[in-house]
């Protein structure tokens, strides 16, 4: 289907979630060197007038004795070093281990606005973990609404707005809470919504704004009875309408996006599922609006950085930023030390300061708002890819990948 001006009737069920035992206890551990008192018999002054008279055995005998005294020192301060994992030292950012099982790819995490120590962490494989210690520790939450079909869900973004909470997946599923996630209530969804949702957004009080794979925009301002279609066609839709404008790739669109972003103002950058081209829709507009890429290889994924402009990144390591603020299609390079590993995400923490995150465990940090980046070695030993950089604010950041790896930064 092509339209999306119909707007789309939904149904309410009201099913309450089951609350979990609080948290364990953190782990913990405290960093210390120890003083050896370690001491080198020194040789008596009132002998020197005899030193001359030292045979070669007396002298070899007391060279090897303080020998292996100094060994010996050397050997117990070593052995009472504690011993540290390379994980452990992770400069700025900190592993958090989650009791999640192997294979979970995390894919969103907010907080509670209300309440920033309380927050829901998304993945595959119906993975929904609640922290109440600002994401020091982390415990499975069960939600029965979720769990009553024989469904694996893949829960793919999560979004709060004071108390206000909404969670989309795949199949399609869509939760609500108006408690800050004490009960979660599962709004049934038509079976005419084009695509599968990949992003939500609580706008406003009872409002949300959510978008689908194939470019459907829908908004709510009644908890989710009721959505409206922002833009009149699926994108679809939208390059057989003007497959002749010159569009790259268009014809071979498969009809869905590989990643969605959203700016702060509302307008949103999607990047096609081949990556041959991207598109762009801002408030009021009918139609997205695909562009051309500027750039020889591939997009891997587009987004926002914290002046308004664009940060682009093409598969195999590139990362570009667009010129001046606002959309456009002229890109510039910035130096980037990837080491030809796969850049999949970057968040800004503030105008000057990003993180840039990929494949192998790579983390690439910059200073000066992208133009040139470092690698950052806080990841260098831990095997998986990093998938997603998420600041929830200036002090407070997340890096999630796959096998249930979640760094959280530590400033």
């Amino acid at each position: 289907m092509g339209s999306l001006s119909e707007p789309v009737m939904l149904l309410n069920s009201s099913l309450t979630g089951r609350r979990t035992p609080p948290p364990p206890t953190p782990y913990s551990h405290s960093h210390f060197i120890p003083r050896i008192a370690c001491s080198l018999q020194k040789p008596d002054p009132s002998s020197s007038s005899d030193s001359t008279s030292l045979t070669r055995r007396h002298f070899v005998s007391q060279t090897a004795t303080a020998t292996l005294s100094l060994s010996l020192c050397i050997s117990t301060f070593f052995e009472q070093q504690p011993a540290y994992s390379a994980e452990e030292a992770l400069s700025a950012w900190e592993r958090v281990y989650l009791p999640t099982d192997p294979g979970v790819v995390l894919l969103d995490i907010a907080f509670v606005p209300d309440d920033e120590s309380h927050g829901f962490l998304l993945g595959t494989r119906q993975t929904i973990l609640e922290t109440k210690d600002g994401g020091k520790t982390w415990v499975p939450r069960s939600i029965p609404s979720a769990e009553e079909e024989d469904f694996n869900y893949r829960f793919n973004s999560i979004s709060f707005q004071g108390k206000e909470g909404w969670i989309v997946g795949k199949p399609a599923i869509l939760l609500y809470t108006s408690d800050a996630g004490d009960t979660w209530e599962r709004i049934p969804l038509s079976a005419q919504l084009p695509g599968d949702m990949v992003y939500i957004k609580a706008t406003g009080e009872k409002s949300a704004e959510m978008v689908t794979d194939q470019g459907a925009i829908y908004i709510t301002s009644n908890r989710g009875y009721n959505w409206r279609a922002a833009v009149q066609e699926t994108v679809s839709a939208t390059l057989n309408r003007t497959v002749s404008s010159g569009i790259s790739g268009a014809s071979y669109y498969t009809g869905t996006f590989n990643t969605v972003n959203r700016s702060p103002d509302g307008s949103y950058v999607a990047v096609s599922s081949r990556g041959n081209f991207y598109l762009t829709w801002e408030p009021g507009q009918p139609f997205w609006q695909p562009h051309n890429r500027a750039v020889a290889r591939r997009i891997q994924n587009m987004g926002w950085r914290s002046d308004g402009g664009l940060w682009l990144l093409v598969r195999g390591g590139g990362l570009y930023l667009s010129k001046g603020t606002g959309l456009t299609e002229e890109f510039e390079e910035a130096q980037v030390q990837s080491r030809g590993f796969g850049i999949l995400d970057v968040g800004y923490r503030s105008k000057d300061e990003a993180w840039a995150a990929g494949g192998s465990g790579i983390l690439l940090k910059t200073t000066n708002g992208g133009k040139t980046w470092i690698r950052d070695k806080a990841a260098d030993n831990i095997a998986a890819n990093l998938y997603s950089v998420k600041f929830i604010n200036e002090k407070r950041g997340f890096v999630l990948g796959n096998d249930g790896v979640l760094l959280q930064y530590l400033g």
